[in-house]
């Protein structure tokens, strides 16, 4: 029984600092992720959608950037954010390979050559690319920093690029 008392004495000594870890932990919240997302006609805006409606919603507030004729994907887009109703200091840009991405990927990077602001580029080639990539794809394979394909021929003609295999 003598044994047993330093044991019972120390374990609340224990049991306390690991409580307050685990609720300092609990607390913790991962910080919003500000996110431009570049839409293009047809196919590509569902596709960026669809890739929009698996993200958390630390990835918010989301912009995006279309051609002022594509009534659309604008419309699309409304439609998806009234569902979605989220509301982000970091930043990302996510575009999936419609041509009017590059400008907008250049500007970023221009920005953080100028040290003014530092924005992640993600671009996601499209499913339908399955040997070689877009003419945007081409582009940005050297500028983004996160470089997605989604079938396994273009990962291995383009080691840089990340294979996660059929995302949308």
């Amino acid at each position: 029984m003598q044994s047993l008392l330093p044991v019972a004495l120390l374990l609340p000594l224990l049991l306390v600092p690991l409580a307050l870890l685990a609720r300092r932990r609990r607390g913790r919240r991962t910080p919003p992720l500000r996110l431009l997302v570049v839409a293009g006609s047809g196919g590509h805006t569902t596709e960026i959608l669809r890739l929009l409606s698996c993200l958390s919603e630390s990835y918010s507030p989301r912009h995006y950037v279309f051609a002022d004729s594509d009534k659309m994907s604008e419309a699309k887009i409304h439609s998806f954010e009234q569902k979605r109703a989220e509301t982000f200091s970091n930043s990302q840009i996510l575009c999936n390979g419609p041509g009017t991405c590059v400008p907008v990927c250049i500007s970023a990077l221009l920005l953080r050559l100028l040290g003014i602001k530092r924005a992640i580029i993600v671009y996601v080639e499209s499913i339908c690319r399955v040997e070689t990539l877009s003419l945007s794809g081409k582009i940005l394979y050297y500028f983004s920093d996160y470089f997605i394909v989604q079938w396994p021929d273009l990962k291995e003609k383009y080691p840089k690029s990340v294979y996660l295999g059929r995302i949308v």
